[in-house]
């Protein structure tokens, strides 16, 4: 396991932890970004243990459970990727670049395993 591997999990850990908190605890700036992509208000708490369970599953990765990691990587990545289509469709352009990284450190984390 490379040092960019670990340095680059560990943000994208902690990056979709502190995402996912905010989620769950039903942040005013994630509900009106929900809103802006027409994400009903009772998915975000949905969302938010989907990226939780990401962010486990690539310190379980990181933690000797390499198959997790790289499962929860994918999963990130598609879910980020669907996050992206979503502004898309509703024609979000001003906030897109927050999924675009999160989906970029998701896919980075993904290549490195």
């Amino acid at each position: 396991m490379s040092t960019a591997h670990v340095v680059v999990t560990v943000l994208t850990i902690l990056a979709n932890a502190g995402v996912a908190a905010a989620d769950l605890v039903k942040a005013d700036f994630v509900l009106a970004n929900a809103a802006a992509v027409d994400v009903p208000p009772s998915w975000v708490p949905v969302l938010g243990a989907l990226k939780a369970a990401g962010a486990a599953g690539l310190l379980l990765g990181l933690l000797g459970a390499h198959v997790v990691g790289v499962a929860a990587a994918i999963g990130l990545v598609v879910f980020f990727a669907g996050a992206i289509v979503a502004h898309a469709r509703a024609g979000v352009w001003h906030n897109v670049a927050v999924p675009g990284a999160f989906l970029a450190l998701a896919a980075t984390s993904l290549a490195l395993a």
